[in-house]
Order: C-alpha cells, then sequence, then structure tokens
C-alpha cells in the first residue's frame, strides 16, 4: 500500500463530506487507505463518517479515539495504518485533485522521508493568502524550516522513518504538533518540497484555534515550547539553531499567542507566563536577528506584547 490519509474527525459533519470528496478525488487512482478517526464527536461526525465510508469504492477505514485531542488521534493513525507514506489531513480542509500523485512522484524522485507542500490558507471571510514550502534547493532550508511553524497536514512523511524515530505527538488539546514538526528536520537529510497549492487550509470559526471563546488550552502553547526546546536538547541542537527556536519563541508568544491572549480577560495570564519563558530560555531576545529583520511596526507591537500586565 503506497498512501495512508489520517483525518481526526471532531464535530466536523459540516465539512466531512467536502474533505473525503476532495482526497478520494487525489488517491482514487493510487493504491492507499483513508483512515477516518472520531474523537469524542457530539454531532452527526460518527454516523456520517459510515455513510461516507460505505459510499466510496475505496478503503476507508473507520475508528473511535476516547482520549481528547487531535494529537492522540494522529497517533492512533499511524499505528493503525499500512501505506509506505503517511497525510494527516484536517478533516475541514480540501486537497487538489493533484497533490498526492505529485508528493509521491517527488518523494519517489528523491527518496525523500518529508516532502513538503505549499497550501492555500482561508479565513473566515473567504480571503487567502499563500503558505509556501520551504525550498529544499535552497542553502538555509533547514534554518527555515526551523523558524516555519508548519502543520503536520503540510506534509507527506515516510511511514518507516516516522517509527524508526518514535515521534508521537504532544497529548495535548491545542499546539500538539509544535513539539514535533518544526523539529523533524533534525532527523533527516532526505528533505523534499513541491511549492505549489496542493492543500486548502481553512481557518473557520469554530475550529479549536479559532475559537469565540476562551479555552485554557490556549495555555498549551508553553508546554509545547518547553517540549520542542528540549527536543533539541537532546539532538545537541540548540546552539546551531539558536536564532531560529530564539525567533520561533518570539512569534509564537509575542505575536501568534498574544493576539488570544489579549482577547479574552482570563487570558492575561499568558502575558506574565510568555515573560517567564522567554526570561527562562532566551534573556536576550530582543537581539534576535530575524526580529531585527522586521518591520518597525511589527517590532513595536512585540515589544508592547512583552510588557503586557
Amino acid at each position: 500500500m503506497i498512501i495512508s490519509v489520517i483525518i481526526p474527525v471532531y464535530n466536523a459533519e459540516k465539512y466531512l463530506k467536502r474533505c473525503i470528496k476532495s482526497v478520494f478525488e487525489a488517491i482514487k487512482n493510487i493504491d492507499g487507505e483513508i483512515l477516518l478517526i472520531d474523537n469524542n464527536s457530539s454531532d452527526n461526525s460518527y454516523e456520517l463518517s459510515k455513510e461516507i465510508a460505505s459510499s466510496y469504492n475505496y478503503p476507508i477505514r473507520l475508528f473511535k479515539c476516547s482520549t481528547p485531542g487531535a494529537g492522540a488521534v494522529r497517533n492512533m493513525g499511524v499505528k493503525k495504518a499500512s501505506g509506505e507514506y503517511l497525510w494527516f489531513i484536517d478533516a475541514d480542509d480540501e486537497v487538489t485533485r493533484e497533490s498526492a500523485s505529485l508528493l509521491i512522484a517527488e518523494a519517489e524522485k528523491t527518496k525523500a522521508d518529508l516532502v513538503m507542500m505549499g497550501a492555500r490558507r482561508i479565513n473566515a471571510n473567504g480571503k487567502s493568502d499563500y503558505l509556501s514550502a520551504v525550498d529544499a534547493s535552497t542553502d538555509n532550508y533547514r534554518s527555515r524550516f526551523v523558524r516555519y511553524g508548519a502543520g503536520p497536514w503540510q506534509f507527506l512523511i515516510r511511514r518507516k522513518w516516522w517509527l524508526k524515530n518514535d515521534f508521537m505527538f504532544k497529548d495535548v488539546i491545542i499546539h500538539e504538533d509544535m513539539e514535533i514538526i518544526s523539529s523533524l528536520i533534525l532527523y533527516t537529510n532526505k528533505y523534499a518540497s513541491v511549492d505549489r497549492p496542493l492543500y486548502f487550509y481553512y481557518q473557520n470559526e469554530d475550529s479549536v484555534l479559532h475559537k469565540q471563546k476562551w479555552d485554557p488550552h490556549y495555555l498549551d502553547i508553553f508546554d509545547a515550547l518547553e517540549g520542542l526546546y528540549e527536543r533539541f536538547k537532546k539532538a545537541d541542537a540548540t546552539e546551531e539553531f539558536h536564532d531560529e527556536l530564539e525567533w520561533f519563541f518570539i512569534w509564537n508568544l509575542l505575536i501568534d499567542s498574544a493576539k488570544d491572549f489579549a482577547k479574552f480577560s482570563e487570558g492575561r495570564i499568558g502575558f506574565s507566563r510568555s515573560r517567564k519563558i522567554l526570561k527562562k530560555y532566551y534573556p536576550k531576545w530582543r537581539k534576535n536577528r530575524f526580529l531585527k529583520e522586521k518591520p518597525l511596526k511589527l517590532r513595536a507591537r512585540v515589544y508592547l506584547n512583552y510588557l503586557k500586565k
């Protein structure tokens, strides 16, 4: 079997048919399987999954995972998978018809363990931007890879390599992939890229990372970043990628997560915890070379977020 597509399903009945249709069109001529894993859905997702599985002439396997979070679901999916390659896809997203064939062809040609693709990010009001793949042909691709902060869905992954390195997603609700994804490049020199928009990443208002109400799991960011640092430390790579990791901490704490901390009164504690973790790992973060390259407006926002109470 060539490919196993692993799809965590949590309250996704609005999007699931669209997602599966796009995946099927991408892999219908490829020997593979689709693994739909329901994660305690309270809507009609599981029943819909059964209906979908019976309507396609293609191997679609259904499972239930009671441990909350996409990380636990993906870990189960890897254990159940049989394909040479893994592809993690979110249930509210889509892929292009040519995506799987292009990714597999690149992996076969380069013998890559990891193939990164470009993606079109679409927000709730329909506006979109392009998330480019890290170009494998450039000299500094490892540096950019660490700084990038990609989602697991942006990669085709060789299953034997994943299992050999005993990779596991963190068992949390949010930021479950952060500890793993940016460190993957430490474990292989066989990396390739297809810089085309093969994936459509929808930032729906009801998704886990874009809720309209405070969720204590927004604070999972701190455990995720500490886990990422420990992974680089274990690989003896904290010095080699010092500036990249430092920027990754700055971006995720003082730009990205800061938006959620500021949006909700319960999130204000996030600012003090951000200062604490930066003082612990990167007390000289203001001198970061990637931060210095950013526009003055962005740098000012970073400094102000660091000082917020």
